[in-house]
């Protein structure tokens, strides 16, 4: 015979069932504590160029000879 009832075994596979429970990975997703910043100094340098460019064109337009 044996010593466990069915009473033990359902109560063992019950606490069985909270340990794996327990076990299970906790996922969280939280937002950054600092803010999120864009570098756009590309895009203020390549403004830049553009108006340069355009500039000495102009100037070699007005002056041929400039080189």
């Amino acid at each position: 015979m044996s010593s466990f009832s069915g009473r033990d075994t359902a109560l063992g596979g019950i606490l069985l069932c909270f340990a794996i429970a327990a076990c299970t990975p906790k996922v969280q997703v939280e937002a950054p504590k600092e803010p999120i910043t864009i570098n756009l100094n590309v895009k203020l340098d390549a403004e830049v160029r553009v108006k340069i460019e355009e500039q000495a064109e102009k100037d070699i337009q007005q002056n041929p000879d400039i080189f």
